[in-house]
């Protein structure tokens, strides 16, 4: 399926962001407030998808 703003509605998106969320609790820490903010801004269409997963994996390739 084609996650990109044009092709969602805000409902689609945060539920996709809900799955994930979800996902990565199962294995790992809560994700920060930054990773939030940024999964918020993908769910009220101001980034695309690709562009939160390539800000959250830079952000941990940092640390």
């Amino acid at each position: 399926m084609d996650y990109s703003i044009k092709n969602t509605t805000r409902e689609q998106r945060a539920e996709l962001v809900k799955k994930a969320l979800a996902i990565s609790l199962s294995g790992a820490d809560m994700p920060t407030d930054e990773t939030i903010k940024l999964a918020k801004r993908y769910i009220d269409g101001e980034i695309e998808l690709e562009d939160l997963q390539k800000q959250v994996i830079n952000k941990y390739k940092k640390n």
